[in-house]
């Protein structure tokens, strides 16, 4: 069946409640700023002092295996021809969120107000109108002039819909202001935030672009065919909506199945979503259900997750302290912690995976499970460890029936409000413990709900009904060590060491804990980081690559990086490749042609994002370091083109024509784009340390001054600017400076270091005593501490 044309594209809805915090850019002063920026979200940390390798052989474990595949490849049809076999499926999908995720702009399917009714909001005027049978806008564009837009599509149904912008060249975007269908109004989806033409957040910009951020996760079959020539679009799909095709793949096979009744495997269809094993439903699922980065122009049905994709692990920017969602993040990143998940349970246990509801009404899906004869009635789901009690009672809910508190959802789901009115459920099913949150600083279901009282006395009641569990001796919680972690405590290392020798700890939070590694180096977190090289979790095992690649130059953690180069998952290969870099143009010796595969498929990613900024910046990256000098500047170029906005490329192509002797040219165009944007940390950043290394010491620091001022809790620029002090000679401003950062950043190695140092090299030996034995209690074994 030919594709149906899509002609634009617009963000996400779901990945648009607050702007990726997409880099964190290090930058040391004096040296021109050569590292390759990460995948997707391009996060790229500092590197601790190198620890010498403990030789442990690193075999990479199989991970479950994609499904088999049909005997040829399976092309996709026109769904209409699954109701015949099918009709209970479709009818629960007729009207579901996923058939009505994405529709043309019509009459039947546009539930705004477009009676010429004006809107105002920060600081611009939006008027929704009706020309015949088509729909439009009249708002401001990026040019920050109002103009009339024709909206394309609608976007989701309930509790708001959005609207998608026709605005050129196949692009579709986001309007930033959406009708609420609950309480029929408009309203924006930034308050507050000063989002205007000028602001990344604003609906012309590219975070806000549909062909990328959104339409994947609202049509079947999609592909975004962004034309990096052109700077075009020519995004198609098989279907508006999420069809049957969009789970279950391609349907060609099947019906050749459905007529020859063929020995095709899984009946035609790639996978079975009824596997035993969990994991091939949840996967599916999480394709759109999580938050993470794409690896190419759509997905492989049959492939794992991350040969497609890239899963964020629980940052302190995405989750809660203890796993809870922060920042939109849907749904994967928080059940794959549960216990649910570790016991088997699948999407569809509880949800209805056609019309997208629940299974029963009120607690009747956790009752399946958590009910008097303590037993499952989930095939497939591991019920040992259920207790037989009546969950449903008041003696376990402790509020009366029918009150607010008496549903599971309130206190083991709680959740938050996404673009403006959307409330989503906390899927990690955690108990609360409103004595912990407080500790910790972390969202509790209790004391949330029973804000007009004081905490403390939320608390002692809580402790009079749990004093069995309260008494019950327990194994280090994940919170508590990774509070402690982060916060830079005595013992923090032993209790990140800890946690990452539990055979029970979840898989992302395990990962998580990977990328904390780093922070706290020594010979027993290098066997850890190199031990998990092999662990059945592709998740585990990238985020272990990049702390071995943290702990050791590449020379010495090539031989443990290497045989991960064939490992079975793309994602995995690609962050070895990009990671080991800089050692393989001089060899690799028998690894040589498994490197390259797995650089070209690296290089194949990018390219497959070119639409973006941040792909552009790092093929650019690739480029310089593969000797391919001459495609650099181009590239950084075009990614100011894709999205001026993205400071990274405008660093890094500063910095590039300084090297190449065209320094005049480099500071026009930073000083230009300092006057256009003066609270750009970034910025005033590279203007400081620019001036550094031209000798202009004096002159720099205002600059570095402020980038630390704009942005406190950087750690790169408050250590920048600790160090030019210091190397100015003023000292005492130094340590001042680092003193500072210390106490929003504990944990910070670095700046610890350094202020022992500067403490020692000035005389004051007792304040450096105190901050070393502060450290020895950290972490012992830091190599530094010899």
């Amino acid at each position: 069946m030919p594709k149906h044309k899509n002609n634009a594209a617009n963000p996400n809805p779901d990945s648009q409640s607050n702007l990726i915090n997409r880099y964190l850019f290090p930058v040391t002063i004096g040296i021109l700023l050569l590292a390759v920026a990460g995948i997707g979200w391009f996060l790229l940390s500092s590197q601790p002092t190198p620890v010498r390798p403990v030789p442990v052989s690193t075999p990479v474990a199989q991970p479950a295996k994609p499904q088999p595949v049909a005997s040829a490849p399976a092309k996709m049809v026109d769904e209409q021809q699954c109701q015949g076999c099918h009709s209970e499926q479709v009818k629960d999908w007729q009207g579901s969120h996923h058939q009505l995720a994405m529709q043309p702009a019509s009459a039947e399917t546009m539930l705004g107000d477009f009676k010429n009714v004006t809107f105002k909001a920060e600081k611009e005027t939006t008027v929704f109108s009706r020309k015949g049978d088509e729909f439009w806008v009249n708002t401001p564009g990026i040019d920050g002039k109002n103009a009339d837009f024709k909206v394309a599509y609608t976007f989701g149904i309930a509790p708001l819909q959005q609207y998608l912008i026709e605005v050129g060249e196949g692009r579709l975007q986001a309007l930033g202001v959406a009708w609420d269908t609950e309480k029929h109004r408009w309203f924006h989806l930034y308050p507050g935030q000063g989002v205007n033409f000028k602001n990344p957040l604003h609906w012309s910009k590219p975070s806000q672009n549909a062909n990328f951020m959104c339409v994947e996760c609202h049509t079947t079959g999609y592909k975004r065919n962004f034309d990096a020539a052109k700077n075009t679009f020519d995004s198609q799909w098989n279907s508006l909506g999420v069809g049957c095709q969009a789970c279950h793949g391609p349907a060609s096979n099947h019906l050749e199945w459905t007529a020859k009744k063929t020995d095709l495997i899984h009946v035609g269809f790639a996978v079975d979503l009824k596997d035993k094993n969990a994991t091939v439903e949840i996967e599916t699922c999480a394709r759109c259900h999580s938050r993470r980065a794409p690896l190419d122009d759509g997905f492989t049905v049959g492939n794992r997750l991350m040969d497609d994709y890239l899963p964020s692990p629980l940052t302190r920017e995405l989750y809660a302290l203890d796993g809870k969602i922060k920042d939109e993040v849907f749904e994967h990143g928080s059940f794959a912690q549960s216990k649910m998940f570790d016991k088997g349970v699948r999407c569809s246990n509880c949800h209805n995976p056609h019309s997208t509801e629940l299974k029963a009404a009120g607690n009747g899906v956790c009752l399946q499970c958590h009910n008097t004869a303590g037993k499952t009635t989930e095939e497939g789901v591991d019920g040992k460890g259920l207790q037989a009690k009546n969950y449903d009672s008041i003696e376990h809910t402790r509020h009366a029936p029918g009150q607010p508190g008496s549903q599971c959802v309130d206190c083991h789901m709680p959740g938050k409000f996404y673009m403006g009115n959307d409330f989503r459920h906390d899927h990690s099913f955690s108990i609360p413990n409103p004595e912990r949150a407080q500790k910790l600083g972390t969202p509790d279901a209790c004391l949330t709900c029973h804000q007009g009282k004081a905490g403390d006395k939320v608390t002692e009641q809580f402790k009079l009904w749990n004093t069995v569990n309260a008494n019950a001796q327990q194994a280090p919680r994940y919170d508590e060590s990774l509070w402690s972690i982060r916060n830079g405590q005595p013992g923090a290392a032993q209790a990140l060491y800890e946690q990452l020798q539990r055979s029970n700890l979840p898989a992302i939070q395990r990962a998580t804990l990977l990328a904390e590694l780093p922070l706290y180096p020594s010979e027993q977190a290098l066997k850890l980081a190199t031990n998990d090289l092999k662990n059945p979790s592709p998740q585990v095992r990238e985020s272990a690559v990049h702390a071995i690649s943290a702990f050791l130059p590449p020379a010495e953690g090539a031989p443990l990086l290497t045989p991960l180069l064939k490992d079975p998952v793309k994602a995995v290969r690609i962050a070895v490749a990009r990671d080991l870099l800089s050692v393989a143009r001089n060899g690799l010796g028998n690894a040589q042609a498994p490197w390259n595969a797995a650089i070209a498929e690296y290089e194949a990613v990018q390219k497959s994002l070119a639409e973006r900024a941040e792909a552009n910046l790092n093929l650019a990256m690739l480029y310089q370091a593969s000797g391919r000098a001459g495609e650099v500047e181009g590239l950084l170029r075009t990614a100011l083109k894709r999205d001026p906005d993205f400071y990274p490329a405008l660093v890094t192509l500063v910095q590039w024509l300084e090297a190449n002797g065209r320094g005049p040219e480099a500071q026009a165009l930073l000083a230009q784009n300092l006057k256009e944007h003066p609270d750009a940390a970034l910025l005033q950043h590279t203007q400081g340390l620019s001036l550094v290394r031209a000798g202009k010491s004096d002159q720099a620091m205002p600059f570095l001054r402020k980038a630390a001022q704009l942005e406190p809790q950087s750690a790169q620029f408050g250590y920048v600017l600790a160090v030019a002090l210091h190397d100015s000679g003023k000292v005492d401003q130094a340590c001042e400076e680092l003193e500072r950062l210390l106490k929003v950043q504990p944990a910070n190695r670095n700046a610890r270091l350094s202020l022992i140092q500067y403490y020692l090299d000035s005389g004051q030996e007792s304040k450096a005593q105190v901050l070393l034995q502060g450290w020895k209690k950290m972490n012992m074994g830091d190599p530094a501490l010899k």
